[in-house]
């Protein structure tokens, strides 16, 4: 892409609505822009991040045998009366009625409809175990959204929804989702802990909810060092073997974390190496038994031929939420540094004289090679902007050609996360780059 011909309106100065640093970088960097109270329209770059957070997300629910569907935004009312959820559920649900008079409402989360589609497609004990998962917006009224997309009131969500014959077949499909969160949170380039949570209205006597450290994170929080040892992507766990699913949430749980230090302060002796710090909530699992499934009528027959009630899990993701997550644990006073696995762009490529001959031939065989994976600096600015663009937009690598290295052959390259700088031939350049 041609920054030129591109639609990435950088801001120089912070809007004033900008509270912290991920809505501050978000907006200066061409990310995003408000539509409304907590609404946000995503431009190009943010886009681009989305759709690789998303990719990662989606990939590692497959890996762990979920299966994706795509259910409507708009519910009926009356499958939340079947559950119970629709009067209690509160004013962060957004309640609509169509031009007949019907009583809607724009989802907030899916257990009602996912458990209506089981109980009209599924009928034996053999059909199970099963977990379907969808990528989907969804909206909750928030009464002062802020803080940009951490806590806005539409937002991009991944939710799962487990069945299972019965609780221990239920366990390790929460053990199964556990494991695939944590391989997504490293492949994004993020450090999780895991910590017991309050079910809230979802219900449930199992939870989890996925904590990211961040020094600007909105929760106090205090864990055992032990979580830092932990590496889901090693290939030492499995989704297929029960056994090791139960050794890998063992390791997992075993380790004492929390947002409160005087919570189960006895749970904090013979703690080696207690640590603290601030931390972003990004995912929360829940197993609920038969909260759901029993009240709508949801039954299979079992192995004796008996009716039997499947037991249920959740499992959310805040996809949109990740963005500005990744950037309050990844940033700088110049700006986002991204990691490589979501980087809207692999590399900046910046050249320092456009129009000088060596330059741009070394650039246009640099942007034909790379591909789509490089953002060109094609613009006829000064140096500065462009570097203080570059590194703004936080792309993980910065080609620099200038027209004294590009008389020789060579160009800069420059890591945006370590400042590293490197003085290398095109093919170098290339080969680093991948």
């Amino acid at each position: 892409m041609r920054l030129s011909r591109s639609f990435v309106p950088t801001l120089k100065e912070t809007p004033a609505e900008a509270q912290i640093a991920s809505h501050r970088l978000m907006l200066r960097a061409g990310l995003i822009r408000q539509t409304a109270a907590g609404i946000y329209a995503w431009l190009p770059a943010g886009w681009r991040v989305l759709q690789n957070i998303t990719r990662i997300v989606r990939e590692e629910q497959d890996a762990s045998g979920a299966q994706e569907i795509l259910m409507p935004t708009i519910q009926s009312a009356e499958l939340w009366r079947q559950s119970g959820r629709y009067d209690a559920y509160g004013p962060e649900m957004l309640r609509i009625r169509d031009r007949h008079d019907r009583e809607m409402l724009y989802g907030p989360t899916n257990e009602e409809m996912i458990t209506d589609l089981f109980r009209q497609s599924v009928k034996s004990y053999r059909e199970l175990p099963q977990n379907l998962y969808h990528v989907q917006w969804k909206f909750r009224d928030e009464v002062r959204p802020r803080f940009g997309v951490m806590r806005g009131r539409e937002f991009l969500m991944k939710d799962a929804y487990s069945f299972d014959l019965d609780y221990e077949g239920a366990v390790v499909s929460y053990r199964k989702m556990m494991l695939a969160y944590m391989r997504t949170f490293q492949r994004l380039g993020l450090k999780a802990i895991p910590m017991l949570a309050d079910t809230g209205p979802i219900g449930g006597n199992l939870s989890h909810e996925f904590i990211i450290l961040a020094p600007t994170g909105e929760s106090q929080v205090y864990y055992d060092a032990a979580f830092e040892q932990i590496d889901p992507a090693s290939g030492e766990f499995s989704f297929d073997s029960p056994s090791d699913l139960a050794r890998f949430y063992q390791r997992l749980t075993t380790p004492y974390a929390a947002t409160d230090e005087k919570h189960d302060a006895a749970l904090w002796e013979g703690v080696a190496d207690k640590r603290e710090g601030r931390g972003i909530e990004v995912g929360h699992i829940f197993y609920f038994g038969t909260k759901y499934s029993e009240p709508m009528g949801l039954t299979i027959a079992g192995a004796d031929g008996k009716p039997v009630v499947p037991h249920m899990g959740s499992y959310g993701i805040g996809v949109s939420r990740l963005v500005g997550a990744v950037i309050e644990a990844s940033h700088d006073e110049q700006g986002i540094i991204w990691p490589d696995s979501i980087a809207p762009w692999k590399a900046a490529l910046i050249n320092l004289k456009s129009g000088d001959a060596a330059c741009d031939a070394i650039c246009e065989e640099i942007y034909h090679h790379v591909g789509a994976d490089v953002l060109y600096d094609d613009r006829p600015d000064r140096a500065g902007v462009k570097f203080a663009d570059a590194d703004l937009m936080g792309h993980p690598w910065q080609i620099v050609v200038g027209p004294r290295g590009a008389a020789a052959g060579r160009i800069e390259l420059k890591r945006r996360a370590t400042g590293e700088r490197s003085d290398v031939t095109v093919a170098d350049a290339l080969q680093r780059l991948g």
